[in-house]
């Protein structure tokens, strides 16, 4: 559920903050998210896609948006193997 993911970046974002030693306020500061916005993600799991995108790159973790979305999506197992296919024609 939606819910839970967010609960989940949540919590693995402070269990970070913490790693660095960081306050709420310093980290605000670094990432250029107002105080609020942190502590309301921190509490009630709720942030902009901006403001969550700061708070990685100030934790040093934007590597790890990486991954999002990155994974085409096939719908059947004929896609799976036109795709490779097709792949095997480039090269």
């Amino acid at each position: 559920m939606p819910g839970d993911v967010a609960t989940t970046i949540a919590d693995r974002m402070v269990a970070r903050r913490k790693e660095h030693k960081l306050s709420q306020a310093e980290l605000a500061q670094k990432s250029g998210v107002s105080l609020g916005s942190l502590r309301r993600f921190e509490q009630r799991h709720e942030i902009s896609l901006t403001g969550l995108i700061g708070i990685a790159f100030a934790l040093g973790c934007e590597n790890d948006f990486d991954a999002l979305f990155s994974q085409p999506y096939y719908a059947n197992i004929d896609d799976v193997i036109a795709a490779r296919k097709r792949a095997r024609k480039e090269i």
